[in-house]
């Protein structure tokens, strides 16, 4: 398991308060709506961005009424006339870690100004428009809860799957697809009755940077979550491998 892919396990279990469930869903409503007015309309059937948005949602365990409503709201006449757009920040933390943010916002400076400020302020420094993004592949990724009893009966009858790699943790079974073998995955899953608790679309760094001095393994992880808090970001992605042992240190 990569290590933002171990820090991410961490922090979902840090993010059971109120406080920052209820951003994530206000994040989560962003990204529904946006679907909906700009790849497509209301029916996730037809629309691939939105069954991606409603997945995300699902997984975050935001209410189906809330889904619904954010569906309901984005594919009905609105009043709120700004343009959103999607844009890519990227730049490197200390270490020569490489990071991408994902950010979906109505007003570009402001959210550049902000996260430049996040940057310096952590140690890094955003850089240009395909800086970093030559390192990393985008990727499928599946996670699959399951006890270490269950795996192996369960690993058997997903090799039979278009899958690319699969790893076996103690939260259960990790897979990553391309990203055209994404939905044939998930079609097959659920067709098998597994149940998945994540699945969206990602980037994988092709090679990591190994990250043993805790200080530093601080650092990097401050930028990050300072990244995930802005209301603008949806997604950072990351190319460092921390040891477990210094992530739940550090996660204490």
């Amino acid at each position: 398991m990569s290590g933002h892919s171990k820090w991410s396990t961490i922090k979902r279990k840090k993010e059971a308060n109120d406080q920052k469930k209820g951003a994530a869903f206000t994040k989560l409503v962003k990204a529904i709506s946006v679907a909906v007015k700009t790849d497509g309309g209301p029916d996730p059937e037809t629309n691939f961005k939105l069954r991606l948005a409603i997945d995300k949602a699902k997984s975050a365990s935001m209410p189906l009424s809330n889904i619904e409503n954010a569906i309901k709201k984005a594919s009905g006449d609105s009043k709120d006339n700004s343009q959103i757009e999607e844009i890519l920040y990227e730049g490197y933390s200390v270490a020569k870690v490489a990071i991408i943010a994902e950010a979906l916002t109505d007003n570009r400076n402001r959210t550049a100004a902000e996260i430049r400020h996040v940057f310096s302020k952590h140690g890094g420094n955003l850089g240009a428009a395909g800086c970093v993004g030559w390192m990393f592949d985008p990727r499928g990724f599946i996670m699959i809860p399951a006890t270490a009893d269950q795996q192996d009966d369960l690993c058997l009858g997903l090799m039979e799957m278009p899958i690319e790699n699969l790893e076996q943790t103690e939260d259960g079974i990790e897979i990553t697809t391309t990203v055209e073998n994404f939905e044939p995955v998930k079609k097959q899953l659920e067709d098998q009755s597994i149940k998945y608790s994540d699945a969206e679309l990602i980037m994988i760094p092709q090679t990591t940077v190994e990250i043993n001095d805790p200080k530093l393994a601080k650092q990097i992880l401050n930028l990050i979550e300072a990244l995930e808090d802005n209301e603008d970001i949806q997604n950072v992605y990351a190319n460092f491998d921390i040891p477990q042992e210094i992530l739940e240190r550090i996660a204490e």
